[in-house]
């Protein structure tokens, strides 16, 4: 027999999952001792601990993390290899999507809804992170595919889906406001810019367009939400900049600031799906960056 076996490899990641034995054990519904003897199987076979184990639980070692990231991989084929053999085509099982928050609410909602509809067989479960936690999530294999800037995860496989330009977000008692043209970048200079944290990449490019004009990123708000930062706003802050998406969906519903463009070529960001790194996309990448395309071109188009 080959081991680690497949079943022994979904012990290893729902204890790392899980964080305790007791608990990993009653979720894949075996006996605590019996789950305790395959990993100590599974560490006599491979020659290293899989993991720190007290009081408060197992966590895994430095080598553990390696083999729980590679394990996850395993079982991800595993299930497209059974989705294919079984003619179910690209969605089946379970797809863990990583989004950032300043996309997911607003393009997602159409999506899923045609996924629901055209793959019965897909459970989809869909994570909101930051992109510094969108890339450990597809390094280690917590997230099967993320949606998200590409240039911040090197080591994945990128399938471009969209741009999106930059608007600013004015209050409306704001000189700019009174214009519905196109905003030039240098008309805001030595302007206080709002965005979202540093942990965002979109903080990175606004940060870039802040200071090609002198302008300067908030140091007494950092917003959590685009929601948030168009408050602020509003009330007078700063200059929010907000994607696009966002803006055709959200903020355009409301009076509380004025939208404009801004016209200039760096105001915009790459999205694209992403996936670990493999020498060409998967079947699964290719249908969902597909659906991806087109529902975000219906919003891009209003």
């Amino acid at each position: 027999m080959v081991r680690p076996t497949i079943r022994q490899l979904e012990y290893i990641v729902t204890v790392a999952d899980v964080g305790r034995i007791g608990a990993a054990a009653a979720k894949l519904h075996v006996s605590q001792p019996s789950l305790s003897a395959q990993l100590a199987e599974v560490e006599a076979d491979l020659g290293v601990a899989l993991f720190h184990r007290d009081r408060r639980g197992a966590t895994p070692t430095e080598e553990g993390r390696e083999i729980v990231r590679r394990a996850r991989l395993i079982l991800r084929d595993m299930a497209d290899l059974r989705a294919a053999a079984s003619g179910g085509g690209a969605f089946v099982g379970r797809l863990r999507l990583g989004v950032l928050p300043s996309i997911s609410p607003y393009l997602l909602p159409n999506v899923v809804k045609r996924l629901h509809s055209d793959y019965q067989d897909l459970r989809l479960v869909v994570r909101e992170e930051s992109t510094r936690d969108l890339d450990e999530g597809l390094r280690s294999g917590r997230l099967d595919m993320i949606i998200s800037t590409p240039e911040d995860h090197a080591s994945g496989l990128a399938t471009p889906l969209f741009k999106e330009r930059l608007w600013a977000a004015l209050a409306l008692d704001d000189p700019l406001a009174k214009s519905g043209a196109a905003i030039r970048l240098d008309k805001l200079a030595n302007r206080t810019f709002l965005t979202l944290g540093p942990q965002h990449r979109l903080s990175h490019i606004v940060a870039g367009l802040a200071g090609q004009v002198g302008g300067h990123l908030s140091d007494e708000y950092e917003g959590t939400s685009l929601d948030a930062i168009r408050a602020m706003a509003a009330a007078g802050v700063g200059v929010a900049i907000l994607p696009e998406i966002y803006t055709k969906t959200e903020a355009q519903r409301g009076t509380d600031v004025r939208l404009r463009r801004i016209d200039v070529a760096r105001a915009q960001r790459d999205i694209a799906l992403v996936e670990p790194h493999r020498s060409t996309a998967s079947q699964k990448s290719g249908a969902l960056a597909q659906v991806l395309r087109e529902e975000a071109a219906k919003l891009l188009s209003k």
